[in-house]
C-alpha cells in the first residue's frame, strides 16, 4: 500500500560607507576561474558589479546563499530611489573587496568588523530583484511596470505561507562563504532602516562538489543530482533565447519547498528513481550511463524506460515544441531546523531565471502539477521578481534606467 505524506505526517530577513580603499586584485569585471575539484574556495574570486547583466544570474554558482524579500517603507520616491543607490553603492564596494581605516574609537565604526579590516570579495554577488508590488500606487511607478511582472499565483499542491512570499524587492547574497553573506547583509540593511524593512529571509547552501568528476551536478536533498539540464551558459544565443528580456534584464523565479525528507527516507530506491527519472548516484537517465547523457525520451513514447510522469520527462519533454521553455535553475539547499511537529524543516530554494515566466516557469509548474513527487513536497514560499539590467559605472544603481526614465 502506498504511504500518503499526509497521513505520515498526520499526528507527528541612507548612504554608502567610505571605503579607504579598494584590495588588490584582479582588474573589476575579470571573473576568478572556478577552483579545481576539492581546492579551497578562492577569497580573492571577484565578480564585476557593472556590467550590461546584473552579477549572480550566469556566474558560477557560490556554496552559499542568503534570499531576503524587503518590502519598501520610503516615504516619497525620491527617498526610495536614494535608498537603491545606497545598496547599490555598498554592494559594488563589497563585491570587489575592500578595506576601511580605524576611526576615533569614541564614533560609530565603519563597518561592522565581522570579517576583520580587509575585506575579500570571496566570489560575492548581490542581485536585485522588484517584486510586482513596487509597482502600485505609492510611488508613482505603476507605467514603468515591466510587462512580465506579475504576483506569484498559487499552483496546485501549494501551501504558500504569506509572511514566507512575494516583497517590493529581493536581495540574493551569494559567496563561497557563509560569514561573507552574513556580513553582506549587516552591511546592507544598515544603510537603508528609513527605506526597506525585512519581509522574509531564507538561507541556502550548495552540497560540496564530491564527484565523479568536476562537472558533476551538486546534489539536493533528496539525494539525486539537481540542475543537470541546464542551458549551456557559454551558449549565447540560448541565453538570448531562455534568459535575457530585449533590455538586459530576467525574471527571476524563488520557490522554498519544504521536502519531507524523513518520508522520502522510507521510499525504495527504484521508486524513487523513477519518480525522477534518473538514477540517484551517477544523476544518468534511466537506462542511461552518464549524467548528461541525451535520456533519448523520443526513443520510449511508451514509458517503459522512463516513466510518463517521471520529473525530467515533465520539466523538459526535450520536444521541437518546448524547447524554449526551458529555465535556467541556480537553487540552494536549505535547513531550517525541525517544524512544530518535530520534524526535520529541510529543502529546496528553487531559483530559476527565465525570460518569459507564464512561457517557461509557470508552463513547467503546470505539467509537473500531477507528477508522483507532489506528495513528497509542498511549496510554502517565494515570489516572482523583475531582475532590472546591470548598472553602467560607479554613479549609477540598480534600477536606474526602468524606474527613472
Amino acid at each position: 500500500m502506498q504511504l500518503s505524506r499526509r497521513r505520515f505526517l498526520a499526528g507527528s530577513a541612507a548612504a554608502a560607507v567610505a571605503a579607504s580603499g579598494v584590495a588588490a586584485g584582479r582588474a573589476a569585471g575579470d571573473a576568478a576561474a572556478p577552483p579545481a575539484d576539492g581546492a579551497p574556495k578562492d577569497l580573492d574570486a571577484r565578480f564585476a558589479f557593472d556590467g550590461p547583466n546584473q552579477a549572480g544570474i550566469v556566474t558560477p554558482l557560490t556554496d552559499q546563499a542568503t534570499f531576503v524579500a524587503l518590502d519598501a517603507i520610503a516615504p516619497t520616491t525620491r527617498d526610495l530611489f536614494q535608498g537603491l543607490q545606497a545598496l547599490s553603492s555598498r554592494a559594488r564596494t563589497l563585491t570587489q573587496g575592500t578595506s576601511f581605516a580605524i576611526g576615533d574609537v569614541d564614533e560609530p565604526p565603519l563597518d561592522s568588523g565581522t570579517l576583520g579590516v580587509n575585506i575579500a570579495p570571496d566570489g560575492l554577488t548581490v542581485t536585485f530583484g522588484f517584486g510586482a508590488s513596487l509597482f502600485d500606487s505609492r510611488y508613482g511607478l505603476a507605467a514603468k511596470k515591466p510587462a512580465g511582472l506579475t504576483r506569484m499565483p498559487p499552483f496546485p499542491n501549494d501551501d504558500i505561507d504569506p509572511t514566507r512570499a512575494h516583497g517590493d524587492l529581493l536581495l540574493q547574497i551569494a559567496a563561497n562563504h557563509r560569514d561573507t553573506v552574513v556580513h553582506t547583509l549587516r552591511e546592507l540593511m544598515k544603510q537603508v532602516r528609513d527605506t526597506f524593512a525585512l519581509r522574509w529571509q531564507i538561507d541556502g547552501f550548495q552540497s560540496t562538489d564530491r564527484g565523479p568528476s568536476p562537472k558533476s551536478s551538486k546534489r539536493n536533498l533528496f539525494g539525486f543530482r539537481d540542475g543537470t539540464a541546464n542551458p549551456d551558459l557559454g551558449n549565447a544565443a540560448k541565453l538570448k533565447q531562455l534568459i535575457w528580456t530585449p533590455d538586459g534584464g530576467s525574471y527571476q523565479v524563488v520557490r522554498t519547498i519544504r521536502m519531507y525528507v524523513e518520508f522520502w527516507d522510507r521510499v525504495g530506491l527504484r521508486e524513487q528513481e523513477n519518480m525522477i527519472g534518473r538514477t540517484r548516484d551517477s544523476g544518468a537517465p534511466l537506462g542511461g550511463s552518464s549524467e548528461y547523457q541525451d535520456p533519448r525520451l523520443d526513443l520510449d513514447p511508451k514509458g517503459e524506460r522512463i516513466p510518463l510522469d517521471a520529473h525530467i520527462r515533465l520539466a523538459n519533454p526535450r520536444t521541437r515544441a518546448t524547447a524554449d521553455q526551458r529555465v535556467l535553475r541556480r537553487g540552494y539547499n536549505y535547513s531550517r531546523g525541525f517544524d512544530e511537529a518535530g520534524q526535520l524543516d529541510q529543502g529546496l530554494v528553487f531559483v530559476a531565471y527565465n525570460q518569459d515566466v507564464e512561457r517557461q516557469f509557470a508552463t513547467i509548474q503546470n505539467r509537473l502539477s500531477a507528477e508522483p513527487m507532489v506528495d513528497y513536497i509542498t511549496p510554502v514560499g517565494g515570489g516572482y521578481f523583475y531582475v532590472p539590467p546591470g548598472t553602467s559605472g560607479p554613479a549609477d544603481w540598480v534600477g536606474s534606467k526602468l524606474l527613472t526614465t
